[in-house]
């Protein structure tokens, strides 16, 4: 059970406070805890609600870093993405691509099967999964005649063949998160969603010792001390290293990358497919929930991330680009359900623009810039989070002069996600909970792994709970779960980031009106509040008109 610690926070000095609840924040979290330190981990929105939510739904090694011969980074992608199949297995599974070759230099199939062999070469281990059924074989190469066979939708003008490969898939980003931020509590750590970091609190010899955070739910100010604090802000990153730094002296510049997906009716194809843009880069268009997802978009971008939303423009762009590579180019604004979008922290190397830039991170110490007792993680990306966790930690060692347990990280499943075989545990699910829909069994055994058990419980005690909520199973039972169990605080944190019906567009009013209901009883809101909470998520749902 998450508990937002700061509403009974009493003096207590921690080994590390971590700043920000996406997944590199609850990646040290969960890390730190589990090695014996003491945590706090604050959060000024909902955890996982920005960049780390912002996905395309994939743990992958990046095959376009090869490009720039990112050998280490694709390798140490690759075994990430191995360790996340054995430590998530409800959440992570393989997913195969049709990638087409053709005739200009970017695309060319004799490059593209260089860079699949050399794939497969830094994938050597990747069938040593704890579950035997999630097995990933080489790549191999079609002919232009066995593609068009396969996906008669993908562009057939100058192709030469091209090849299946496999990646990994994320089916739920936002409760993938929220697992790690569950396994750090699991060990201890004490965690809080909607605690703004709005000042830093310095010892007399001018060490950092901790945090000033208002709670956005009350308003309420509460100093936080802790003997080290770490920095895992994301594209905010720079912005909070500013509450530190007075003298305006940090030389510290996070690039911040736009990154857009949408979501349509489903295509004909059956594969994920990689498509190209003139210019060379490659996008994704991917089956998911019954829908196509398409993405992603990178475009730099300047200004505030606070006041970052899709734009409309943005929208028709990835539309342009998908109707330029794939079907029958007729796509248009209205066949668009959803469109979600997010900013990438990127180390700011002056790298020519962001498709460029690497997905490297580093690892700073602020002692350097005046402010001991800091520490700023930047750039990186989902898949290498749980290593950059490691990495951090060895840091942390030094900083404290500590000698830690070793990291269990890659060797414990996540909480909620306790299970050897996905195979035997849905049979399992499927028979004890027979008096439920297949597909609410098949949702919420592969969303809530272990803990799917709870919420079908809670189904049971009250039939209003078992009503489905969404077109592919889930039902009322995850509302109330996701406020007794999940703090979840407001009807976006239910449809977004735990129940997922959000996340496949804006759902019919009566349902949103039914389900703000639930979580009226849970959470005490007023009808005003209601009528509020039910505003805010259709304006953030629709798509934009600008």
């Amino acid at each position: 059970m998450i508990k937002r610690f700061i509403e009974e926070y009493r003096d207590k000095t921690f080994d590390l406070i971590v700043i920000g609840g996406g997944i590199t924040g609850a990646a040290v979290a969960y890390d730190a805890a589990s090695r014996g330190f003491s945590v706090a981990l604050v959060e000024k929105e909902d955890y996982g609600w920005a960049t780390s939510a912002a996905t395309s739904k994939l743990i992958h090694g990046g095959l376009r870093y090869l490009q720039n011969v990112e050998l280490s980074l694709v390798r140490e992608s690759l075994r990430e993405r191995l360790i996340l199949e054995n430590i998530a297995p409800n959440l992570v599974y393989p997913i195969q691509f049709l990638v087409p070759g053709y005739r200009d230099m970017k695309r060319n199939k004799w490059l593209l099967r260089a860079g699949l062999t050399l794939y497969d070469i830094l994938s050597y281990d990747r069938n040593r999964t704890w579950d035997k059924n999630k097995k990933i074989p080489h790549h191999s190469w079609l002919s232009r005649s066995e593609i068009m066979k396969l996906e008669p939708e993908v562009r057939s003008e100058k192709m030469t063949g091209g090849s299946i490969y496999y990646d990994c898939q994320s089916i739920y980003p936002e409760r993938l998160t929220l697992s790690f931020i569950k396994s750090a509590v699991r060990h201890g750590a004490e965690v809080s969603n909607y605690a703004k970091v709005v000042g830093f609190l310095f010892s007399n010899n001018s060490m950092v010792k901790g945090v000033r955070v208002e709670d956005t739910l009350t308003g309420h100010t509460v100093d936080i001390n802790g003997s080290l604090v770490i920095n895992c802000a994301g594209p905010w990153a720079d912005i909070v290293l500013k509450l530190a730094d007075k003298s305006g002296n940090s030389k510290h510049q996070i690039k911040r990358s736009e990154g857009i997906h949408i979501l349509t009716k489903k295509f004909k194809t059956r594969h994920a497919v990689v498509m190209w843009t003139p210019s060379g880069r490659h996008f994704f268009t991917i089956p998911w929930r019954g829908h196509q997802l398409i993405g992603t978009t990178d475009k730099d971008y300047e200004g505030d991330p606070d006041n970052y939303e899709v734009s409309k423009k943005s929208i028709q762009a990835l539309i342009k680009d998908t109707n330029d590579s794939i079907g029958d180019g007729s796509m248009t604004y209205e066949d668009v359900v959803y469109a979600w979008g997010g900013l990438r922290p990127l180390v700011d190397d002056q790298t020519e623009g962001t498709y460029e830039s690497s997905r490297k991170y580093e690892i700073y110490d602020n002692a350097s810039d005046g402010f001991d007792g800091l520490i700023t993680v930047e750039g990186g990306k989902y898949t290498t989070s749980r290593h950059l966790a490691e990495s951090v930690m060895e840091m942390v060692e030094k900083k404290l002069n500590l000698s830690p347990k070793n990291a269990i990280t890659d060797k414990a499943l996540l909480a909620g996600c306790e299970i050897k075989s996905m195979q035997t545990f849905m049979d399992a699910l499927k028979k004890e909970y027979h008096d439920f829909k297949p597909m609410t069994v098949e949702f919420l055994g592969t969303n809530y792994g272990s803990e799917s058990k709870s919420v079908f419980d809670l189904a049971r005690q009250s039939p209003e709970l078992s009503e489905i909520i969404c077109e592919d199973g889930q039902i009322m039972a995850s509302v109330v779960y996701a406020i007794r169990n999940e703090s979840a605080k407001t009807l976006k944190d239910i449809l977004m980031r735990r129940t997922g019906v959000g996340n496949i567009g804006l759902p019919d009013k009566n349902i949103l009106e039914k389900i703000a209901n639930v979580a009226a009883k849970e959470l005490c809101w007023d009808q005003l509040k209601i009528e509020q909470e039910i505003d805010i998520t259709q304006t953030s749902l629709r798509l934009p008109q600008v």
